[in-house]
């Protein structure tokens, strides 16, 4: 059945899957800016049989397939970084160019492939009679990029859709993921006194101030140890902005700030997390305010849906169902035995499993490595992969599920 069914896939569907990849890569969708790229997805997704389609109020695209007893929910981001210099690129960033087995182009695998997969796994649903006692609903969702998570709050809390599981289509190189580090947003600031640049004893330099915590932070990260969390390994924290506000150059600067990405694991609770950061200051006998940041960036809507910066570690035991019936659907495509594995980055898993625990796992075409890179690009083979994936893990989930019971 499953060599059949790649077969069949690439005989009869691989022409119009990878059209339609390649249309949604020729359509820049930075977060925010994603209407365009919604539109083109709404209307594939109506045109190979979906049930019902519709875009939400914050602009996520959700599709359904079925209206069994079991929800399961498949999800792809549809926003993409920007492109950055393109002088830089081999190809244009927004053609979606086709060369030895390729799509390239920026979003091609981060990650509007696992969206084309999930849009003609509907197909192959619908035409193969692979449907049951399941209710499907895909969706393409917006502002991962920027907050990932966010689109997800909003479908769980204001559109209602709780799901039994979730598959993520990010890409795990056409491998199970059962989770991810998480992720915090901190802000710190710190004052001083201006004076002239020619007096400097006379005022008190918030740039020093704040290079002895930039120094602290730097000591921090070393502290981390990998046995915290065997699973998803140790946490980090970086600096990665550093301004100051000076009413002149040649002036004392009387304000700085830093932001920190903080990744976490599952030993890393926000308290811990913000108790260290406030810890390593007072070493360094620095008085500074330390704060979560909130997003709060209207969608391509309009809409503005605040969250904080918060995004939880999240992981899923080997043994339960979902984890099962994703690692039996592979088995039924490539014959062999795999082993799960976990992202490098972030994904809106830390809305579906860090806050409401729907059991999550991730399946998705290509290779991690090339997102937000200039080389991005996604093997057609992995994007055919995917798409029989997709279609087959409905019925393997039913029956594991059952066999629970």
């Amino acid at each position: 059945m499953t060599n059949e069914l790649l077969s069949m896939i690439k005989k009869k569907y691989e022409k119009d899957i990878v059209k339609f990849l390649r249309d949604i890569v020729a359509i820049p969708s930075e977060s925010c800016r994603e209407k365009k790229v919604a539109q083109r997805i709404k209307e594939e997704m109506k045109k190979v049989g979906f049930d019902s389609v519709k875009i939400d109020k914050m602009g996520n695209v959700i599709g359904r397939i079925g209206k069994g007893k079991t929800v399961i929910a498949m999800d792809a981001h549809i926003d993409t970084v920007g492109v950055g210099n393109t002088d830089l690129w081999k190809w244009d960033p927004h053609k979606g160019k086709v060369e030895d087995g390729n799509i390239y182009g920026r979003g091609a695998v981060d990650q509007k492939a696992g969206m084309a997969g999930m849009v003609y796994a509907g197909k192959v649903i619908k035409d193969l009679e692979l449907t049951g006692d399941y209710t499907l609903y895909v969706t393409g969702t917006v502002q991962e990029e920027d907050c990932d998570g966010l689109c997800w709050q909003y479908l769980y809390k204001e559109e209602k859709i709780k799901p039994d599981c979730l598959i993520i289509t990010e890409p795990t190189n056409t491998n199970v993921y059962i989770g991810q580090r998480g992720r915090v947003e901190i802000g710190i600031s710190v004052s001083g006194r201006s004076a002239h640049g020619s007096a400097p004893e006379r005022g008190d330099n918030a740039v020093y101030k704040m290079s002895r915590i930039v120094s602290a932070i730097e000591k921090l990260n070393g502290t981390f140890m990998d046995s915290d969390d065997p699973v998803l390994g140790k946490g980090t924290v970086a600096v990665t902005y550093i301004d100051c506000k000076t009413p002149s150059l040649c002036a004392i600067p009387d304000g700085s700030y830093i932001h920190l990405d903080r990744r976490i694991n599952m030993s890393e609770p926000k308290k811990k997390v913000l108790k260290q950061i406030r810890d390593a200051i007072k070493e360094m006998s620095v008085k500074a305010k330390v704060e979560i940041l909130t997003y709060d960036t209207p969608s391509y809507t309009g809409l503005s849906y605040p969250t904080e910066k918060y995004y939880p570690a999240w992981a899923m035991p080997e043994g339960h169902p979902l984890v099962k019936a994703g690692l039996q659907t592979s088995r039924d495509l490539y014959g062999k035995k795999v082993k799960p594995g976990i992202w490098t980055f972030s994904t809106n898993g830390v809305a579906t499993r860090g806050m409401f625990d729907i059991p999550t796992i991730g399946f998705g075409p290509g290779n991690e490595k090339f997102a937000h890179t200039v080389n991005e690009h996604v093997p057609i083979s992995h994007l055919l992969e995917a798409t029989a994936w997709y279609a087959l893990f409905p019925k393997n989930f039913l029956k594991i599920k059952g066999d629970k019971k």
